[in-house]
């Protein structure tokens, strides 16, 4: 094959890939007639599928009345019906809706809020948000300082305002029972002693990703931790934070993954699969009498150009007019059931598998050297990476992250669309089979 012409685009390194010809349903092939099954739905962005004719419909008749309309300019139709469907499927009270274009925008948009809340109440002091290591929650510079990956973090610390960490609950690696719920608040309680040590009134929030994302690779909270940590932040008046930029919009089998728990936030925040890739969109949905008084002390002293953009509300409400009318919250559920069997099947054949875990159409597998110490595999075998290339040499595209905080452990997102059906995961299987085989052999772990 022929080297690839020069590119004037750059991004994280100078991988290249082949050019994409076009992506239909939980497919995607390449100007070489190759064809990819999409594992991880892109960056677990594309949750409906890729090509929704009913999605590009409802875009297109957006597009013949308008593709933008500035939000100090005009109310949109698209956003306002978007805003109220939002107000529907989100738990408890939560029912104002401030529109952004990613999940970085949204974290930063969050815990603005949150600062200008306690001002606007008289709580000047607070400002310390906590999050945990490690976690992602983007890589704009205030929500770097609460994300915990240290690859990530360590070349911008200069230029940000450290913020407290916890540890991740993560059970797994401790020896611990996650469905213990002594387990839960052993982990929930290292919350209440990082407040204290901080001094609680100078602590602002907690912000929480209800199943993990990239860093933690679908960590599932323990028994009783989602609960106890909400007690824990109305105790000390700490606003509660979810980042459901990864497990809101059906992955988990509802709406918002908070609700299999039962617990409502102060403020969520979503992004990614909101939108399905089909247009830039995010929001953070916060309580009415936070957003009541930010506006009453002033109004909200933030925003994005992009915010409400009238074309990405539009697909963004289809987008959840599909999920909706095509079962796909009860349809993750039910393929998702079949993934998590079918990759914890693969643990009997790989030594090397140390863990499964994750919720519906969310699902994740750990690399170890030792499932009884849960020593990760040497650093410079790269497993992250290689085994990512193996599966996408194989027409499988899978995502990975480093698990131990950045620079150690291995571990993968399997994540397809919500409209995979359990042929589509046979075929994930089959594929990540081939990858690890042919990984486990030239890293000589057969």
């Amino acid at each position: 094959m022929s080297e690839p012409e020069k590119s004037h685009l750059f991004y994280q390194s100078r991988q290249r890939r082949p050019r994409l010809a076009r992506a239909e349903g939980v497919y995607l092939w390449d100007v070489n007639g190759k064809k990819y099954l999409d594992g991880s739905s892109a960056a677990m962005v594309c949750n409906i599928g890729y090509s929704n004719p009913h999605v590009l419909e409802a875009m297109r008749k957006q597009m013949e009345v308008s593709t933008f309309g500035y939000r100090l300019h005009f109310e949109t139709e698209p956003g306002e019906a978007l805003a109220a469907k939002m107000a529907e499927l989100a738990p408890g009270t939560l029912n104002r809706v401030f529109f952004v274009s990613g999940g970085s925008e949204a974290v930063e948009s969050a815990i603005k809020l949150a600062r200008q809340y306690k001002l606007a109440k008289g709580e000047a002091q607070r400002w310390k948000v906590i999050s945990r290591f490690p976690a992602y929650h983007g890589c704009t510079l205030g929500a770097l300082a609460l994300t915990g990956y240290s690859p990530m973090t360590a070349p911008f610390d200069a230029m940000m305002r450290p913020m407290p960490k916890i540890p991740a609950p993560r059970a797994y690696l401790d020896g611990l029972d996650k469905d213990d719920p002594e387990t839960g608040l052993h982990y929930a309680n290292m919350l209440e002693d990082r407040i204290l040590a901080e001094g609680p009134k100078t602590v602002l929030a907690f912000i929480v990703e209800p199943v993990g994302g990239a860093s933690t690779g679908c960590l599932m909270p323990p028994a009783g931790y989602m609960r106890r940590i909400r007690e824990i932040c109305d105790q000390y008046d700490i606003l509660l934070i979810h980042d459901e930029v990864i497990s809101g919009g059906g992955r988990t089998g509802t709406f918002f993954a908070a609700d299999n728990w039962n617990v409502t936030p102060d403020m969520a925040v979503l992004s990614k699969g909101f939108g399905a890739g089909y247009m830039p969109l995010g929001a953070v949905i916060a309580r009415e009498d936070i957003v009541e008084a930010v506006l009453d002390d002033g109004g909200f002293i933030h925003g994005h150009t992009y915010a409400g953009n009238p074309l990405a509300c539009a697909a963004g409400l289809a987008v959840i007019n599909e999920i909706e009318r095509q079962g796909l919250m009860q349809n993750s559920l039910t393929v998702g059931s079949r993934l998590e069997s079918r990759l914890k099947s693969l643990m009997n054949r790989y030594p090397i598998i140390g863990d499964v875990r994750g919720m519906g159409l969310l699902q994740a597998f750990e690399l170890v050297a030792d499932r009884t110490t849960m020593q990760p595999l040497p650093t410079d075998l790269n497993a992250y990476d290689k085994l990512v290339t193996a599966a996408y040499d194989n027409g499988l595209i899978i995502y990975s992250r480093r698990s131990r905080g950045g620079y150690s452990g291995d571990h993968f997102l399997v994540a397809p669309p919500m409209i995979a059906t359990e042929k589509h995961v046979d075929e994930i299987i089959d594929k990540l089979t081939t990858a690890l085989d042919q990984f486990t052999a030239q890293a000589g772990l057969s």
